[in-house]
């Protein structure tokens, strides 16, 4: 599986085809990357030809007419604003002076502002607000001297500092496509007699399953008969071919209103696929494929930071709760984003996890990058073989989720508290966790996906809910335990895709603040199955209750207790205290889809937000 590299989508073509349909097709698959604006550059008849809109593709596509512009080498952009208002004049692909090349990017230059200055006085006038539009101009005032289009590409990079993934055309050299990557992912894309760039195989897979991924400092010099891989040196480099094995038809919605509802129903085979080949029960451990960390090195082990953003960070918590308890590991979770500004204290016995769905997420990249200068043993734990993470840890943990397209994760979610139940049986086996301790968790695992097909058999039931709490100002989650972080991803969930202000908290801490919110307006969202703080979060509803907050509980099958305290519930079935999160985050998801949908939100792509986070 190669899937969802990047924020912001960039599609080039060069072959015997017209250009304009290929690279329209390839920016609708590729709209969940960004969607503030998209545009398109066609080389045709000794000029350079360029057509953007503010808005999604849609608006393009209309901009453009039935009739569509002429060209068989062209490169395309969908754009997730960082520098400039999403408006036409930011939007991508941007020229130099002369319109006699053109160029879309990925990522932030982060010296635009002096490049900028310096190139004004030099005589080259901006049109836009971005960074993009200097490197446009840098490789302008290059190719003068540079005697190609690629040397003088490379000659620009070699004066930029930041990150990017960029796609160059020019009149100088018709039929090529210059691409480049620094920590903004690239891909080259084989086809028959042409070929193909691209931040993602999706936009590309209706053409070939063939794909060349670049690694950092890489160019890429693409025509339609053959392409070079080389260095900023412009020295050729060997690459292998990698072949896409999943089909056009698992990115597509297959019948669903939206991708995120397709995904949430997906979980029962996300879960089979991360689970699949990995549970011992004879052993009562689990084992890993590409691992390449042994069990000796996995006992001189005595720390593990985890490290993640958002929905990831929320995985991880759970996996510290479950790491101490059965491998009775000290464990600690960083947000990524804290993790590589501060001075953190890793050695050779520390072991930084680093969870990332896309497996570019630049902070998680950027921290699992300086836990290894520091000399710790690095995991990564991802969704997307043939990522950055995923070629640069010590050893790896694939999901095998499938892809998820829908910007709200959900089966990424659950199959990262899953992946993460395997790692921590593998380190409590080598530990203190007995062998009867480790089959009850393997059939705990095994279980799951059945599991999961009951309660989501219950959407109705939630769809009703959700009726009711649709026009709420505000909404509190509260769990304990193993469900606080659910807690804090309900939360999350809700804020993404309704834009409803939501809180996680841990039940507990409601009295120390959160309490003052309550009245008979706001919803409070419990999570409370039957484990070991169940009686705690019983006390934690009869305190919201003598306040007239209106709560919904999500509780254990049979439990009439709460039932009659909560004003809503939503059953799930019993299953092993720390596998609870998989079976209680599903309602939270629902709950959160049907209320964007009844508020008319955009729910696979939720204002100011995009799949992958690869800028800071």
């Amino acid at each position: 599986m190669l899937f969802f590299p990047t924020m912001c989508g960039i599609v080039g073509y060069t072959g015997p085809r017209q250009a304009a349909p290929v690279l329209l097709e390839g920016l609708r698959r590729l709209e969940y990357r960004g969607y503030d604006s998209a545009g398109l550059a066609l080389v045709a008849d000794g000029r350079i030809e360029v057509y953007k809109a503010a808005g999604k593709i849609s608006v393009l596509e209309k901009a453009l007419g039935t009739t569509l512009p002429a060209g068989h080498t062209g490169i395309a952009h969908t754009r997730w604003a960082t520098h400039g208002a999403p408006n036409t004049v930011n939007a991508h692909p941007h020229t130099d002076c002369g319109g006699t090349l053109a160029l879309i990017h990925n990522g932030i230059i982060e010296n635009a502002g002096v490049l900028r200055t310096a190139l004004g006085k030099r005589g080259h006038v901006f049109r836009s607000e971005t960074d993009t539009e200097t490197l446009a101009h840098l490789i302008e005032e290059l190719l003068a001297t540079a005697g190609s289009v690629v040397n003088a590409v490379a000659g620009a990079l070699h004066q930029v500092e930041g990150t990017y993934g960029i796609a160059v055309v020019s009149t100088r050299d018709p039929e090529t496509i210059v691409a480049a990557r620094r920590g903004s992912p690239l891909l080259v894309a084989i086809g028959a007699g042409e070929n193909f760039v691209a931040s993602d195989a999706s936009a590309v897979l209706a053409h070939t399953r063939s794909v060349v991924y670049l690694d950092d400092g890489e160019i890429a010099v693409v025509r339609p008969h053959d392409y070079r891989i080389l260095d900023l040196e412009t020295v050729e480099r060997e690459k292998a071919v990698t072949r896409v094995d999943w089909d056009l038809a698992t990115i597509e919605r297959g019948g669903h209103a939206h991708f995120m509802l397709k995904e949430i129903l997906e979980q029962p085979e996300s879960l089979r696929n991360t689970l699949r080949g990995r549970l011992l029960e004879e052993d009562g451990t689990a084992r890993f494929g590409g691992l390449n960390i042994d069990d000796e090195q996995l006992l001189h082990v005595n720390r593990i930071v985890f490290t993640a953003c958002g929905t990831s960070w929320h995985a991880a918590l759970i996996g510290e709760y479950m790491m101490e308890e059965l491998a009775r590991i000290p464990s600690e979770v960083e947000y990524a984003s804290e993790f590589r500004y501060r001075n953190p204290i890793v050695d050779e016995r520390t072991l930084v996890v680093g969870i990332s769905q896309s497996g570019e997420t630049a902070d998680t990249l950027a921290a699992l990058r300086e836990a290894k200068r520091r000399g710790a043993r690095t995991l990564g734990l991802v969704n997307v073989v043939g990522s950055t993470i995923a070629r640069e840890v010590d050893g790896g943990i694939y999901l095998h989720a499938g892809p998820e397209i829908g910007v709200a994760s959900t089966k990424a979610f659950t199959s990262q508290i899953a992946a993460l139940a395997l790692l921590t049986l593998k380190m409590g086996r080598l530990r203190a966790l007995s062998i009867l301790q480790g089959r009850e968790v393997v059939r705990g695992l095994a279980r799951l996906p059945e599991l999961v097909e009951r309660v989501l058999a219950k959407a109705p039931e939630v769809e009703r809910i959700a009726e009711r709490i649709m026009r709420a100002g505000n909404v509190l989650y509260l769990g304990r335990g193993y469900n606080f972080p659910v807690a804090l991803e309900g939360a999350l969930k809700l804020k993404e895709i309704s834009y409803i202000h939501a809180e996680g908290y841990p039940a507990a801490e409601m009295k120390h603040g959160p309490i003052a919110l309550i009245d008979d307006l706001m919803p409070v969202v419990f999570l409370a199955p039957k484990d070991a703080v169940y009686q705690k979060v019983v006390s934690n509803v009869e305190e919201v209750k003598a306040r007239g907050g209106r709560v919904i509980a999500v509780v254990t099958e049979g439990d009439s207790g709460l039932a009659k305290l909560a004003d809503q519930k939503i059953e799930v079935p019993e299953t092993l205290d720390l596998l609870t999160p998989v079976l209680t985050v599903l309602p939270l998801q629902l709950f959160a889809y049907y209320i964007a949908v009844r508020r008319g939100c955009n729910v696979d792509q939720p204002r100011n937000l995009a799949k992958s986070v690869t800028v800071e």
